[in-house]
């Protein structure tokens, strides 16, 4: 993040300016489709989980067909 060295020389103008156009980029959460913290949080598994669990049931699957 790139920021201006603020000093006495600064406009307020330009303050202003800097202040609102920082604001503006502030996301507010809409209520319309507001999550939970938990669903927010949840854990997607990923593709390296996914294969690790499709691999375990193989294995179980093989392992009952060998006993």
């Amino acid at each position: 993040m790139k920021r201006l060295a603020m000093g006495p020389m600064t406009i307020p103008e330009y303050n202003n300016w800097r202040v609102r156009r920082i604001n503006n980029n502030i996301r507010e959460q809409s209520h319309e489709n507001s999550q939970s913290m938990e669903e927010y949080l949840r854990v997607v598994p990923s593709e390296l989980e996914i294969i690790k669990q499709d691999f375990e049931r193989r294995n179980a699957e093989l392992e009952k067909k060998m006993a």
